[in-house]
């Protein structure tokens, strides 16, 4: 954690990516709050470690599939005004916009996005770099959240 601190600090353009055995909250919490842009468990499906570096490498954020919902729980609760945030906030999105950003809180890279929408990879990188601007976040987790707060994301 003091890495992330001092990398951040030193080279603010540097994507860090905390690969741990730990995962409880105040860890997770610290990390992201010192810049981290991605947390994986060692315990997580050996792929998620090639879906994070891509995701970070690229510029993006990655969470593993367990941190990302205990983080969003934590974040979204159940708090009614929150909710009608922000569907007011993705109210300025289009109806596709609004599925791809449904995708993404659920947790699907762009490739399967692009798979069950039905759309070039390239064209779901240009629709999420779209949402991030209208909803006024950094990364894919806060959009996420947005999604989850604006209750878009159905469990299956």
């Amino acid at each position: 954690l003091a890495a992330t601190a001092e990398l951040r600090a030193v080279a603010p353009a540097t994507a860090v990516l905390i690969m741990t055995t730990f995962s409880q909250d105040s860890y997770v919490s610290r990390a992201l709050a010192d810049g981290a842009t991605g947390f994986l468990l060692k315990t997580g499906d050996p792929r998620e470690f090639l879906l994070g570096v891509r995701a970070v490498a690229e510029g993006g954020a990655y969470l593993s599939p367990s941190v990302a919902a205990r983080v969003i729980r934590e974040l979204t609760g159940d708090d009614l005004s929150r909710t009608v945030a922000a569907r007011d906030r993705v109210a300025v999105l289009t109806n596709r916009e609004r599925e791809v950003l449904a995708l993404i809180g659920a947790g699907l890279s762009n490739a399967e996005i692009a798979h069950r929408l039905h759309l070039a990879e390239g064209s779901v990188k240009t629709y999420t770099s779209t949402i991030l601007g209208r909803l006024g976040v950094r990364n894919r987790v806060q959009a996420a959240v947005v999604a989850h707060d604006a209750r878009l994301v159905h469990r299956e």
